[in-house]
């Protein structure tokens, strides 16, 4: 890291003011094991701060600025490290940020930044031919498309020399309704799994979940009608033994790649803060013991409270000083996070 000073320093955490990608340039190649992260998804919130990311002008040039700072998170990132991308969806539509057509609402964790806020023109009637004329021009489809940013984004960083070793999906078991009538309720996120190489620092056995317990067959034949047998009406195992293909590791099972994880915002963040739950499970698997995890859009600190709980040392950047100041508030309150967080 440079000389330059940081927002915020203790022995275990320390919090950098500015453009994700700038900041991220002062930290030394190699210097981080582990990044969690939320970037602000594209064309949905403003969140009134000057550079955020997400308000660029069509879905390529978001992808483009993705790719760009996540080739610096590569540099960064330890050889053996891990990246954990949480990104949700958009969809083309005629109203929103920037005039760039979305008008559903997901979340980011921060706000970060490189490019400068552009200012929509206010809105004035049109035809229908102008109107779906406009749209196509910034999305190149028609409006109410999905636009598959997530998978765009993954694939913009295969491109660019990243392995994707998981494209998780994080259930929302609450998820808000929808109000929608003509198409499914969203319940998911995706988050990816990156790595620089083929080895890396991945440890399953913190995350692995219990065996599911299931019901034995009942003894048939000559031994069932034993008059001094004694059988349960039922009983239950979870052996490889006794149901081959199943991981039969003591310590539990593979949780797989559908994560059931409710929303649990933190009650005195800005909207945009996704459950500690999820960065818990993530540096767990990913992060070596003692190591640093960075997350480029910090927020109100939810990855760092996760990082702190775990032992682990935490950089967070951010555009906003006011995220910064809330982080900070509530690492000095971090028994709060760890409530029922798992």
């Amino acid at each position: 890291m440079t000389d330059r000073q940081p927002y915020y320093r203790d022995e275990q955490v320390t919090l950098l003011l500015g453009d994700a990608l700038e900041q991220m340039r002062t930290l030394a190649a190699g210097s981080v094991d582990c990044i969690v992260t939320s970037p602000p998804y594209y064309g949905l919130r403003d969140y009134g701060t000057e550079g955020q990311y997400g308000l660029e002008a069509t879905p390529a040039e978001y992808v483009e600025t993705m790719r760009a700072l996540f080739a610096e998170g590569r540099r960064v990132l330890a050889d053996d490290g891990t990246l954990w991308l949480n990104l949700g969806d958009s969809y083309s539509s005629g109203q929103g940020a920037l005039n760039t057509g979305f008008n559903e609402r997901w979340h980011g964790e921060g706000t970060g930044g490189q490019r400068k806020q552009e200012k929509g023109r206010p809105s004035r009637r049109r035809d229908g031919a102008e109107v779906a004329a406009a749209r196509r021009a910034v999305t190149g489809m028609p409006s109410k498309n999905l636009l598959m940013i997530p998978e765009r984004v993954a694939m913009a960083l295969q491109d660019d020399g990243w392995i994707l070793r998981n494209k998780i999906v994080w259930h929302k078991t609450n998820a808000m309704p929808a109000s929608v009538t003509d198409r499914l309720s969203n319940r998911y996120e995706h988050l990816f799994l990156f790595v620089k190489s083929e080895r890396y620092a991945f440890n399953l056995d913190p995350i692995r979940e219990p065996h599911a317990m299931r019901p034995q067959r009942r003894p048939s034949g000559r031994k069932a009608r034993r008059p001094d047998a004694v059988l349960p009406s039922q009983t239950y195992s979870t052996s490889q033994r006794d149901e081959p293909g199943v991981d039969g590791h003591p310590l539990g099972r593979n949780p797989g790649d559908v994560w059931s994880i409710p929303t649990r915002p933190y009650p005195a963040a800005h909207f945009a803060v996704f459950p500690i739950d999820l960065p818990l499970r993530c540096i767990k698997a990913g992060c070596k013991p003692a190591g640093t995890v960075l997350d480029p859009f910090s927020g109100s600190g939810t990855t760092g409270a996760a990082a702190r709980q775990l032992g682990r040392k935490y950089i967070g950047i951010d555009l906003n000083p006011a995220y910064h100041d809330l982080a900070k508030q509530r690492f000095a309150q971090g028994v709060l996070d760890f409530n029922g967080a798992a």
